[in-house]
């Protein structure tokens, strides 16, 4: 499909091109146009005066209708956003068709509910006598919109990631301007689509396409006429957009990195940890910013477990390409870097041949590895592939103290059957969110984020409409 701007309104082309490679072949799959400085203030132009008239005006009813018309637009249209998610991410079908698009869903659906699930808080106060007054005064809050919201997605989970911040600032009445990854436009331009076909108002969403540093993403997170950013993606990329929103004092919302744990104990369900160690190590060939990249299991059943994983890894067949060549070198370099560290490659460790056209893509194979000190760069640093480390601990003591060495604290799995451990260790993982006997089961109602260099802020919920709206406070004498 054909990647193109929607600013207020209308579809557009102008700026140079540059091209949109299939990452499970590298074959050129097209042009996408990179939005130039004018384009980014054309698009911010256009949400501020939609902003004023007529989205700001609108009631919860008839902006929660605007949001069920979008649900319904992307059902109708259900399988071209599969097929355009796989060209561009080359994932599966079966993982576009059942998470990726259901949840884009599900996000402006869930938050078109909310709209009218949220309580209103009100006090009445006595008024003292040094006032001045007399009586009461009835204090209560209301919520307004921020204004213009610039939103930055990254490119694993596209449509997902982008939707699960879009449905939220509209519910809450801003009006918005979204850049997808530069290597994922084709359903942020379906999306597009799908809301002009809803008919919402020109202006309410908008839609550039481009690079980051120097360029559309730059312009965007860096303009005066934003009132907020929201981004998913790099722990170092947040940090850049922060120093850029802080000429203006631009609130953030940031979901970034992780090298998430797992902890593994010995009296584990064995057989449910590893598949689940399995699909929180290599789901999406590990392009997932939840997956478990340092694994810590318990010494009395570590080699077993280790023997198993590695067995699992060595039989995966549906497992897809990095999104790009330079990521797929990133990955390959972390490979080569485990074994000059002196690790023991359990399994994988390099990039598959198919004999296919397959090999002109940027697959790697997924890859366990064992015996790294824990200040190995291996063990530290966030790959984003698919790769774990596996060591062993002896104590609980020493499983936490393992977990909560890292510089990130997005999320963690605990696999035991001890319910009293279960809660006792929970709490004192140093993340967001913790996953026990499961991963990345998700209640859209739940905060979603991390600590440390893992993100500010929450997602989920009113989570995210607390951060899309300003509290208010209305004081009225009685």
């Amino acid at each position: 499909m054909k990647a193109e701007h929607y600013v207020g309104g209308v579809f557009r082309s102008d700026g140079p091109g540059f091209p949109l490679v299939d990452p499970v072949t590298g074959a050129e799959l097209g042009t996408v146009p990179e939005a130039t400085r004018e384009v980014v203030d054309d698009a911010v132009t256009a949400a501020r005066a939609a902003l004023k008239w007529p989205w700001g005006t609108m009631g919860a009813e008839e902006r929660a209708g605007a949001l069920r018309r979008i649900a319904a637009g992307i059902q109708a249209r259900f399988d071209e956003f599969v097929e355009a998610e796989v060209a561009d991410t080359g994932k599966s079908r079966e993982l576009a068709a059942t998470v990726d698009i259901p949840r884009a869903i599900g996000n402006f659906r869930a938050y078109a509910d909310l709209l009218y699930g949220r309580p209103e808080r009100a006090y009445t106060t006595q008024i003292p006598g040094w006032s001045g007054g007399k009586g009461q005064a009835l204090n209560y809050t209301v919520r307004r919109p921020l204004g213009v919201v610039a939103i930055i997605s990254p490119w694993n989970l596209p449509l997902l990631l982008l939707t699960w911040k879009v449905a939220p600032a509209l519910a809450a009445g801003n009006t918005v301007v979204a850049k997808p990854s530069e290597e994922t436009p084709s359903t942020a331009t379906l999306l597009a689509e799908v809301i002009n076909e809803a008919h919402v108002p020109d202006g309410v969403f908008n839609l550039v396409h481009g690079h980051g540093a120097g360029a559309a993403g730059e312009f965007l997170t860096g303009h005066p006429g934003v009132d907020a950013i929201a981004f998913t993606g790099e722990s170092a990329t947040g940090a850049a957009i922060m120093r850029n929103a802080a000429e203006n004092v631009t609130p953030v919302s940031f979901e970034l990195g992780g090298k998430n744990p797992a902890l593994v104990f010995a009296d584990a369900d064995l057989d449910a940890a590893v598949e689940g160690t399995v699909r929180s190590s290599f789901t999406h060939s590990g392009q997932i910013c939840l997956c478990t990249e340092r694994v810590y299991v318990e010494r009395p059943v570590f080699d077993e477990f280790v023997a198993a994983l590695g067995e699992r890894a060595k039989a995966l067949q549906d497992y897809g390409p990095m999104i790009s060549a330079e990521h797929r070198d990133k990955v390959l370099s972390y490979y080569r870097l485990a074994r000059e560290e002196g690790a023991t490659v359990v399994a994988g460790g390099g990039a598959p041949r198919f004999g296919d056209e397959r090999d002109g893509g940027f697959h790697v194979e997924p890859t366990v590895l064992t015996g790294l000190p824990e200040t190995a760069r291996t063990v530290r640093e966030e790959i984003f592939g698919p790769v774990c480390h596996v060591a062993p601990f002896d104590t609980e003591d020493e499983a936490l103290a393992l977990a909560n060495d890292s510089p990130y604290g997005l999320a963690s799995t605990v696999w035991t059957t001890d319910l009293s451990r279960a809660h006792r260790v929970a709490p004192r993982i140093e993340t967001g969110i913790v996953w026990v006997n499961c991963w990345n089961l998700r209640d859209l109602r739940t905060p979603f984020g991390g600590v440390k260099a893992s993100g500010i802020g929450r997602e989920g919920g009113e989570y995210s409409l607390d951060f899309f709206s300003e509290p208010v406070n209305v004081c009225i004498q009685i």
